[in-house]
């Protein structure tokens, strides 16, 4: 069985965020671009925040073009918005432009017990920008709902800690979902983009470095296709689920549907045979024109997943879930969404 990651413990307090039955806001500050609320910054208005306190930040709808980073002395914060398609944070820095990859988020969190819903968070500078993070997540115990995160290449970065995403839209095009956290995306849409003449598209590059870190990037009940302007274009370029960052690159893909995009090799190296040996990538129950494995690669990497070794990798027992994300109210699979072979008895989970 994998181990959580044993990090010192805070305080809980991220649970009063919301009503557990009703996910209703009671903010404590209000953003609005048009002046109706207490701030039209979110940067100004996350300032009114005090070190160990529990705030909510309402941001009303509108197009808010600011670099935001919610800092370490921020524990604690949640960030709702109306709408992922009305609440946007936008943000253009880029590698070609002169910026690191680390340094191009729009937005960056490394506050723990952080929760965003219903907002959408863009890195609008396209694809001749090469690499341009749209969010760069350190935080631990990150809870992210509802929420959209668009780019081109290395559009989120699950940089590090435990992160759980629930019924969000990530879209992208080169090594898109990329880092080294422990994170769980659960009914997620991933939309792949079209990208630049000569270039395929690669979902995940996982940045595991050693054999035993507790982290992977883990797709559950998720569906992985095309983006309405690749539709047409889909199968010129080849897609790919994922290809090893590190050597150790850990990717698990789970009753999920793939769509006809996805290449029949299924994985690509990063470079030569780097992280073919010795990388862990797994598929497990998926469906979809894209889900035949028959044709996939053959790297000593590439691992047969058991129905009970697969419970090891929901968020129940990977991220031990049932701790951080269950309280708030969301809604949560703690452990295999289309359960066949499994029971649970008491949060247990019992092999048939």
């Amino acid at each position: 069985m994998i181990q959580p990651i044993k990090r010192k413990r805070k305080k809980r307090q991220g649970v009063k965020w919301t009503s557990p039955r009703t996910l209703q806001i009671s903010p404590d500050v209000v953003v609005a671009e048009d002046g109706s609320g207490d701030s039209k910054s979110i940067n100004k208005a996350k300032k009114k925040k005090k070190e160990d306190e529990v705030v909510v930040l309402y941001v009303k709808a509108g197009t808010y073009k600011e670099y935001v980073e919610v800092t370490k002395n921020l524990d604690n914060m949640a960030m709702i918005g109306d709408g992922a398609d009305k609440t946007v944070i936008t943000g253009d820095k880029n590698f070609i432009d002169g910026v690191s990859t680390y340094h191009t988020s729009t937005v960056a969190i490394t506050a723990d017990f952080f929760f965003a819903k219903n907002i959408r968070i863009v890195n609008s500078a396209g694809p001749e920008k090469h690499q341009a993070v749209a969010l760069r997540v350190s935080a631990d115990f990150a809870i992210f709902y509802n929420c959209t995160f668009d780019g081109y290449q290395d559009t989120l970065y699950t940089h590090t800690k435990r992160q759980f995403y629930r019924d969000c839209t990530i879209s992208g095009t080169i090594d898109y979902i990329f880092g080294d956290a422990a994170v769980v995306f659960q009914n997620c849409l991933f939309l792949v983009r079209k990208p630049m003449e000569n270039q395929q598209c690669i979902v995940t590059a996982q940045g595991r470095k050693q054999r035993h870190q507790p982290t992977a990037i883990i797709i559950q009940n998720g569906t992985i296709t095309a983006a309405p302007e690749m539709e047409a274009d889909r199968m010129k370029y080849k897609t790919y689920l994922g290809r090893p960052w590190k050597n150790f690159s850990r990717t698990i893909i789970m009753e999920s549907y793939l769509g006809d995009l996805i290449d029949p090799e299924g994985w690509m190296p990063w470079m030569g045979t780097v992280g073919t040996k010795t990388c862990w990538y797994g598929e497990f129950g998926n469906y979809g024109p894209g889900a035949d494995q028959s044709k996939r690669v053959t790297w000593n990497g590439i691992k047969k997943i058991t129905p009970q070794h697969a419970v090891d990798f929901t968020p129940g027992r990977f991220l031990r879930a049932n701790e951080w994300v269950k309280p708030t109210g969301i809604p949560y699979v703690p452990y295999m969404v289309k359960p066949s072979t499994t029971r649970r008895v008491d949060e247990e989970v019992v092999f048939e």
